[in-house]
């Protein structure tokens, strides 16, 4: 289903993912392997900071995972993380040189309204980076 790489000149292991893999599993799953994908990639994004010494690809995937499960009790905490999240997919995405993906506040919307066009949006942004670095990895 995955693709694993290694980022060029870090030790950063991330996976390219199929979008519809991850949505079919979320889905299957009744979104237990989205908060498990949600850690992941976060997690990745977190360790291509931590090598190219670039906090706003996040430092800490346990405190966004927390955030879109307990702090839904709060009601802004799982806002905040998406929002982020996709921001970060960004960063990573500008830091590749890759094609930006939608803007953080369209896909905040379609996690509002059509998530899983969200999903399937986020995976695919981020396997956008990933191939940048690796350009013979397919999703």
């Amino acid at each position: 289903m995955a693709t694993e790489i290694t980022v060029p000149g870090t030790e950063v292991q991330a996976k390219v993912r199929k979008p519809l893999g991850v949505l079919g599993l979320a889905l299957i799953t009744f979104g237990i392997y989205g908060i498990f994908w949600y850690y992941f990639i976060n997690k990745e994004m977190a360790q291509l900071g931590k090598s190219y010494q670039r906090p706003d690809l996040g430092e800490s995937p346990g405190m966004s995972v927390l955030a879109v499960t307990l702090g839904a009790f709060i009601l802004v905490p799982p806002f905040v993380s998406i929002y982020n999240t996709t921001k970060r997919i960004n960063a990573a995405q500008s830091l590749a040189g890759a094609e930006q993906s939608p803007s953080a506040g369209l896909n905040f919307v379609l996690w509002l309204f059509i998530s899983p066009v969200a999903i399937y949006l986020t995976q695919d942004g981020l396997n956008k980076a990933w191939q940048r670095w690796v350009p013979t990895a397919t999703p």
